[in-house]
């Protein structure tokens, strides 16, 4: 049975990289399945045609999206052009909600089923984006446990297919020995690394006032200049004590007694791998007025939200300074109880991400309803 073809559509690297996984798979079921659509290198590799290179379409902010506004919609039009011309016999959208939404419209109105991998966070902010996903998604594949509880509640088609951070998790990390080691992760782009590490490294040094012992380590995202950060780590005086790792952040899970980590992706990295972790948020003054307005969670960590607990203290905002920030890190480091229990509690987020295998779970969905198409037409 030949399928006929499918559209992928993954605007960001780590998209790029789940999307990737899902085509493989299905190329395991039918070699010659044609595969087209917008994504980046990980895409190319697995053999998928690129129309539009994501690289075009990633924005940070609202001022990004007006600074690329034309190239939204050029790439826009390439989409909706490809889909009316080529008609695959499925879609499948992978996070990017407010371009990826704008299609799946197109979509429906030719007649393509539409599978969305990864869930915007509707849970957190505009709600009301769900009954636009019911109008236009024909399923959804969601990575976080409860977001299908949220999608069944509306009457949309879910699966929880698990979190991919799950296929490449490392084993629960225990207490390393030697002196305390805390891992300072400020985040993955310059503006809010220059938000946050310079309270980090201020926190470092109160720290180190107290406890002589203990050693700091700077995580440097991939993709971020390690000058522009040594730089910081310079104009902070952090002392001798403090070193930089470039790449990934595994290792200083591994090795960190606990670490101090800007929101996002990270703190439920530290959270797979069990490590001891503060979590802190700092924004532009009107992006948190805004922010406060709209969202609608009781937590910003997903661990936290996962747990449906505090699990791990947060620091946002106003709160993320020096020395509050050195007060959690030396209450932390002084309880090697509360320690222990929060690795515990970290263990029992882990297990609700699901087994690995993802991307092979996406893949069944999408080639159910690759097949379920052919014998319709």
């Amino acid at each position: 049975m030949n399928p006929g073809s499918l559209m992928i559509i993954a605007g960001e690297a780590s998209a790029d990289a789940h999307g990737a996984g899902v085509v493989r798979a299905l190329r395991r079921r039918q070699a010659d399945l044609v595969c087209f659509g917008v994504g980046g290198p990980a895409l190319r590799d697995a053999g998928v045609e690129i129309l539009v290179d994501a690289a075009s379409l990633a924005v940070v902010g609202i001022t990004e999206v007006a600074v690329k506004a034309r190239a939204l919609i050029d790439a826009l039009g390439r989409v909706r052009r490809a889909l009316a011309r080529r008609r695959p016999a499925l879609l499948v959208l992978i996070d990017l909600p407010d371009f990826n939404l704008m299609v799946a419209a197109t979509a429906r109105r030719l007649g393509i089923p539409v599978l969305y991998y990864i869930s915007p966070q509707i849970w957190a902010w505009r709600p009301g984006r769900i009954r636009k996903i019911a109008r236009r998604v024909d399923h959804m594949a969601v990575i976080l446990p409860f977001e299908e509880v949220l999608y069944r509640r509306h009457g949309v088609p879910v699966t929880f297919v698990g979190h991919p951070l799950m296929d490449a998790a490392p084993p629960l990390s225990t207490e390393p020995p030697g002196p305390p080691r805390v891992g300072l992760l400020p985040g993955s782009r310059d503006r809010e690394i220059e938000r946050h590490l310079p309270e980090m490294l201020a926190a470092a040094k109160a720290v180190a006032r107290q406890r002589p012992d203990v050693r700091f380590t700077v995580s440097v995202a991939p993709g971020v200049d390690p000058a522009f950060v040594h730089r910081l780590i310079g104009e902070a005086d952090a002392g001798g004590s403090l070193e930089m790792v470039v790449g990934g952040v595994r290792g200083i899970l591994a090795h960190s007694t606990l670490v101090v980590a800007a929101s996002g992706t990270v703190t439920l990295e530290a959270a797979v791998a069990g490590t001891p972790t503060v979590i802190v948020y700092k924004v532009s003054p009107l992006s948190y007025r805004l922010g406060r307005a709209l969202i609608r969670v009781p937590f910003i960590g997903l661990a936290n939200l996962i747990a449906e607990a505090p699990v791990v203290p947060e620091l946002i905002q106003d709160e993320v300074t020096g020395e509050t920030i050195a007060a959690h890190v030396l209450s932390l480091l002084d309880d090697p109880a509360r320690r222990r229990a929060m690795r515990d509690a970290l263990a029992r987020v882990r297990l609700r991400l699901g087994p690995p295998g993802a991307g092979q779970r996406v893949a069944t969905i999408a080639w159910r309803m690759l097949t379920a198409r052919s014998l319709s037409s």
